[in-house]
Formats: C-alpha cells, structure tokens, sequence
C-alpha cells in the first residue's frame, strides 16, 4: 500500500508536466474535483493539485516542444545527491541534477537504463503528498518495460527496491516494495511492454493509478472532456476494476476500484 509514513525508495511525489496547464487543470477538475494551488511567483507557474485540502499531485505548463504531456514520478531518497551518483553507476543518467527547492526540499530527475524517466525527492518542509489511496488520489504505480530484469536490477541498486512476483492466468506479475519492508508496503509493478496490446510499440514509461470509485463512469467521463480510453474498463481478480486512459494532452494514467478483503 502507498502511506504518507514515507520510507526510502517508496513514491512520494507525482506531478504533471502539460503544454496547456489551464486546459489540464479544467480536466481533473471535472474528472476527480482536484483544484489546483500556485506555488507562487517564485515557482515560476508549478502548483498543486488539491482534494478537500490534500495535496494528491501536482503540475506545470512545460514548452511545446518537449512533446505530449506526461506525468513524473518521485522516490523518497535521504540524500538525492547519491541517489543521482548510483543512478549514474547503475548506466542510468542524471537528466536533471539535484537542485534546492527552496526549503521545501531537494530534488532531481533521473533515467533508468533505458531512458525512462523517474524523479527522487529528498524531503525538506514538504515531507510528499498529503492522501494516498482515496478517491481521486494516486493509489499503484506500473513501470512499463521492454525488460524488467535490467529494470529491477537498476531500482534495487539505486532505490533499494525489492521484487516479488503473483501468478495469475496467462503470466507472472512482478511486483515491487521497499527493501525490508515486505508485502504490506506493495506500491507498484514491472509491466512487459512488449507483450501488453495497448502498450505494443510505445516507449517505456511509468503509469500512475488513482483510485475511483466507478472506473466506467469515469473513463467515460474522459470521453466528454476530450480524453482517451486507452483500454476499457475490465476486473482483475482479487485487483478490482481498472481502465487505462490518456488527457487530452496526451498525459496517460490509469484507475482503479480497488478490491477491498472481506471484513
């Protein structure tokens, strides 16, 4: 599960980087009631998406020519200047390097050896997001992959991630967790690019889930406001219902209904 008792190499950020930050922020407005806060003039246009006054992710406009909009994920990391330096050693790379924000905290943005994407954020005032795990709040995480092994090996050696793997019909899942932190503290999974149909040609990238509480209403919601349903709505054994879908800005994501255990 994600918590707000954030532990090292565990997701406590997310935020949106869009070529139309007004027109995104009208979508999840409408599709999951955020709203959204400035940051203020000094965080030159960078807010944060609010429910009911938590913080669940946040977003800013970016130049049209660094492409579709995309959402970035962010690892606890006690010192992000080392994560940046291990993720060098593991034939990652430091996209951008590690830098103050203000006395909010530190951060960098990384690539996993092939490229992807992946941010690391090293507390200071903000510790992370408010709300995990709610409606309309950032609730799994899917790494999409050409191959996991190399992407297991890199997370376990930079963030300290631990992998271990469900059997369901027609394959294995593999599913990630702090280093000693154990099933309980379950937050995503390595996804095979090649052999999923929707993802079959895309590049590697992470998907973020927010939980719902009617995935078919909502994907088609993002329908009306000019979205796309990537994959329909579908149950997954003992998981609940999910649907794959994409802003109108090209930003994709996905939700979930999760299955609650019987009480």
């Amino acid at each position: 599960m994600l918590t707000t008792r954030f532990t090292g190499g565990a997701p406590n950020w997310l935020d949106i980087g869009t070529p139309d930050i007004d027109g995104a922020v009208d979508f999840y407005r409408a599709l999951f009631g955020w709203r959204f806060r400035s940051a203020g003039p000094e965080a030159g246009g960078y807010g944060f998406f609010e429910l009911d006054g938590d913080t669940v992710a946040a977003g800013t406009q970016t130049a049209p020519e660094r492409g579709p909009s995309s959402w970035t994920v962010y690892f606890h990391s006690p010192d992000a200047d080392a994560t940046a330096e291990a993720a060098v050693r593991a034939h990652g790379s430091v996209l951008t390097p590690p830098t103050d924000v203000l006395d909010r905290g530190r951060t960098a943005i990384l690539g996993d050896r092939s490229g992807v994407p992946f941010g690391v954020w090293q507390p200071g005032e903000v510790k992370g997001l408010d709300l995990f795990e709610a409606p309309g709040a950032l609730c799994w995480l899917e790494l999409y992959t050409a191959d996991i092994a190399a992407a297991a090996g890199f997370f376990h050696t930079v963030l300290g991630w631990e992998t271990s793997s469900i059997t369901f019909p027609g394959g294995i899942y593999t599913c990630v967790n702090p280093t000693g932190a154990g099933e309980d503290a379950l937050f995503g999974g390595l996804v095979p690019l090649p052999d999923d149909p929707v993802e079959a040609g895309s590049p590697a990238y992470w998907l973020p889930y927010f939980e719902v509480t009617d995935p078919d209403a909502t994907a088609a919601r993002t329908r009306e406001l000019g979205g796309t349903v990537r994959s329909e709505p579908v149950d997954l054994p003992d998981v609940g219902r999910t649907a794959r879908l994409a802003d109108p800005y090209g930003a994709r994501f996905a939700v979930l209904r999760s299955a609650r255990p019987a009480a």
